[in-house]
């Protein structure tokens, strides 16, 4: 069995060993780039974790745990194109680096190596399950992307809608890693649906704390500067419910920064402002509330594998560092 560390550093051996050797240079300078920001490779490592749960052999689903990293970092580009966020990792983002085109052909270059790393090597008999999961996957973050779009110009989304969003957009990919990694190792279909399902909740719990770390984050740790969600206007768990809750002075209040144009405010001013009002509502401890629940149900899908305790204790210990996160 390893534990987590020991597969993030056979990721990160991977991704360093891949060759960019085709041309144009200038299409794969940005893949190279994005992909040597490092992180937390969370999505490959609970891929080989979930396949250690059943077998030993990690090596040999290697690139598709590859696959599903080069596809994470697809959607990245594209989102902080979206986002206009300037940093990503705490270095500037490929856009920033150099230009929009960039961001979106080098993105759409990273789906095709995803899904040519995916279908690589693939354990026989199991390829058109892999990548019926893996496109119904990447349909549905881009269905949640769509989402989060839509609701920057809507004043109603509710707190139901906000919560498929970000399961669509973060939660089904933590959860089809998983999957994959369990039908690769020729898991019992419960045991893999039951991994799916812990996913989706560690994902929700996973994206609803970043969120909380836009705002309450240290920039230092987190990567990225804080209160880029709230510059955005940005339909989070935290500005929904700080709607939801204000009394008629918070809700003008929140009115005022947020329909103020771009160019007409201080950035640092109406990150500060709106922080004080998200703490004036009790924003903070809500949001914390929200992001043990889905721990919790995490847990509660996790207790039902049926494997010894020391098996699932890597995975688990993998759940619980994430959930102690700062960034």
């Amino acid at each position: 069995m390893y534990n987590w560390k020991e597969l993030l550093e056979k990721v990160n051996d991977g991704i360093a060993a891949m060759s960019f050797d085709r041309k144009p240079a200038e299409l794969y300078a940005p893949i190279r780039y994005v992909l040597s920001m490092g992180g937390k490779r969370i999505r490959p490592v609970l891929m080989l974790m979930a396949y250690n749960l059943y077998r030993e052999d990690v090596e040999r689903i290697f690139s598709q745990a590859l696959a599903i990293e080069v596809y994470h970092n697809y959607t990245l580009l594209h989102d902080d194109l979206m986002d206009r966020a300037d940093m990503r990792r705490g270095v500037p983002t490929v856009h920033k680096k150099w230009d929009s085109n960039a961001a979106i052909l080098s993105g759409d270059s990273m789906l095709v190596m995803a899904y040519h790393y995916m279908m690589r090597d693939c354990p026989a008999g199991k390829l058109g399950r892999v990548l019926d999961l893996f496109t119904e996957t990447a349909l549905e973050i881009g269905e949640g992307l769509q989402y989060d779009i839509e609701f920057e110009r809507r004043n109603d989304v509710g707190e139901d809608e906000y919560i498929e969003m970000i399961r669509l957009k973060t939660s089904v990919l933590l959860a089809a890693a998983l999957k994959i990694g369990a039908v690769l190792a020729d898991a019992p279909d419960s045991e893999a649906y039951l991994l799916y399902r812990f996913g989706e909740n560690l994902g929700l719990a996973f994206q609803l704390q970043d969120d909380y770390l836009d705002v309450y984050g240290n920039p230092e740790v987190f990567g990225k500067k804080v209160g880029g969600d709230i510059l955005c206007n940005k339909k989070t768990y935290m500005l929904i419910n700080a709607y939801r809750l204000a009394d008629a002075e918070s809700r003008d209040a929140l009115d005022f920064w947020v329909n103020k144009a771009d160019g007409t405010f201080n950035p640092s001013e109406k990150i500060d402002a709106v922080t004080r009002l998200y703490d004036k509502i009790g924003i903070r401890e809500l949001c914390d509330k929200k992001i043990r629940f889905y721990f919790e149900e995490a847990r509660r899908v996790w207790e039902q594998v049926q494997l010894s305790g020391e098996r699932k204790g890597p995975l688990w210990d993998m759940a619980v560092s994430l959930m102690y996160r700062e960034s």
